[in-house]
């Protein structure tokens, strides 16, 4: 990605929070809510919008309904603060990487707590944990 579509990502990733925090009224977008990253098109026409919602399904649903139905404000609010030769179309979706980052830890807590625990006065031989980081001068 060239260094001018991420510029144009963190700037609009900037603009909707701040719109979303002051401006929206929907009450469907009450919750906590987080824009975590903006994909813009290489043609700068388009962008791909991924929030991140806390609570249940219900939840996240209700507040992609909401920020959906406020696009078109988003997109006249963005044309009149930003100096873009285009203002980008705005889809939106959530984004699954936290949960799916919670489940692999989940998965990792799991296994460590299936390893034998460290025991200091076992023999070294015997000891099955992760290996120890070398230090200097050894």
């Amino acid at each position: 990605m060239s260094r001018r579509i991420d510029r144009v990502n963190e700037l609009l990733r900037n603009e909707i929070s701040r719109l979303l925090a002051l401006q929206i009224k929907d009450p469907r977008l009450r919750g906590v809510i987080s824009i975590t990253r903006v994909s813009t098109s290489n043609d700068l026409r388009g962008a791909q919008v991924f929030m991140s919602v806390m609570g249940d399904q219900t939840t996240k649903q209700a507040a992609l309904d909401g920020i959906r139905s406020a696009a078109t404000f988003l997109r006249r609010e963005l044309r009149q603060r930003l100096t873009l030769r285009y203002t980008p179309f705005l889809t939106f979706s959530l984004d699954k990487s936290y949960e799916e980052a919670e489940h692999i830890l989940g998965i990792m807590d799991r296994i460590r707590e299936d390893q034998p625990s460290c025991d200091p006065d076992e023999p070294e031989d015997t000891y099955v944990g992760p290996l120890p980081f070398p230090r200097s001068g050894d």
